[in-house]
């Protein structure tokens, strides 16, 4: 239902003829593909020249047990080690420059804005294969590992460092308007009330990055990182099968993305539980007038057994909340809520109440 709302809002809704036009299209594409990869089934059943690409003989090797323990999880740790690392450092990085563009400060901003722009600039692959030459030439260990890393954490953290300073200002100005009313500071305004709730807003499309991350990582095969599809490559070198190692390959990555998509579109229903909604109250049992428990019926009690006023009937009769005592003839009775026997002279009141009416009653008798 919500999807349907949604694209009603972008375009209007096909009419009986529309949704049949619409199906017949749908058809007619699904054939067409279908006859598109027959096609190419044919072709590599018996290609013009080389080996049947559909014979077990190929596709044995890829699948094979000591395939996966030797090459495609060995290449697949290698992938998310680099993956979840980078993704921790562009966070990190897109927190600390995204920030810096919102500050008050024009040089902090100017400066912060400088590095963003040229992070989103140059390629990754580009900066991959600088670093790593960079690495090799100061003799740090692992430079093709730490190359891939840093290049996914500059450019990753130039996005996530936009997504911060668009999501803070998306949010409305009067949170803003009411920090400063209320005496922070600009800064104090943007750590405390303005980039917390962009965080939370910004998390679906971070998670949505991880999967560009997770993805990119494959450029570091070409300055011979072994992650998974380099591993796959090996493999294929090994049994001249280079087509069924990467088709396995591409379908480890696509389970990966997918898992990882399916996360981001969890993740907003999952926060949302988390935001302020209107809370209903609990329903409250009525308790009994004789229940144990109901503090103020025995306070009532415990006023009767006292006899206040030198043991004097009370004229008033003592409503106390909580309490389910009905009262007869409730139009002559009078009220005193939270009756307090330290203060007689209500008591007194109520007697010169009571000889009044008794004095006018007899009054109006005799005439």
């Amino acid at each position: 239902m919500a999807a349907n709302n949604e694209s009603a809002v972008l375009f209007d809704q096909p009419g009986p003829k529309g949704r049949k036009t619409i199906r017949i299209i749908n058809w007619i594409a699904g054939i067409i593909f279908a006859i598109v990869v027959v096609l190419i089934l044919m072709r590599l059943h018996n290609p013009p020249d080389g080996e049947n690409q559909l014979s077990w003989e190929l596709w044995k090797p890829a699948l094979d047990p000591e395939a996966w323990t030797d090459f495609y999880l060995p290449g697949l740790w290698a992938t998310i080690r680099a993956s979840l690392l980078a993704v921790v450092g562009a966070v990190v990085f897109g927190l600390v420059f995204g920030i810096g563009r919102l500050m008050p400060n024009p040089l902090v901003r100017v400066v912060s804005g400088a590095i963003v722009e040229f992070a989103r600039a140059v390629p990754v692959l580009l900066m991959m294969i600088f670093f790593w030459r960079w690495f090799a030439f100061v003799g740090l260990p692992s430079p093709a590992y730490w190359s891939v890393v840093l290049a996914l954490i500059i450019y990753n953290g130039s996005v996530v460092a936009e997504l911060v300073r668009s999501g803070v200002g998306n949010l409305p100005d009067g949170q803003r308007e009411a920090s400063l009313a209320l005496g922070l500071t600009q800064t104090q305004s943007l750590m405390q009330i303005e980039v917390p709730q962009a965080i939370v807003a910004m998390l679906p499309a971070a998670v949505t990055q991880l999967v560009v991350v997770l993805k990119d990582t494959a450029l570091g095969s070409i300055i011979m990182y072994t992650d998974l599809l380099q591993q796959s490559r090996r493999l294929g070198s090994m049994y001249f099968n280079i087509l069924q190692t990467l088709v396995v390959a591409g379908v480890i990555y696509f389970i990966a993305c997918w898992l990882l998509s399916r996360l981001a579109e969890w993740l907003p229903s999952r926060l949302q539980q988390h935001t302020a909604a209107p809370t209903e109250p609990e329903p409250v049992v009525p308790i009994a007038a004789g229940d144990p428990s109901n503090v103020n019926q025995i306070a009532v009690a415990k006023e009767v057994e006292e006899l206040p006023l030198g043991g004097t009937d009370r004229q008033y009769h003592v409503h106390h909340r909580g309490t389910n005592a009905s009262i007869h003839q409730w139009r002559q009775t009078k009220y005193v809520q939270g009756y307090d026997a330290t203060h007689p002279e209500s008591q007194e009141e109520a007697d010169k109440e009571k000889h009044f009416r008794l004095h006018h009653k007899k009054s109006d008798e005799e005439e």
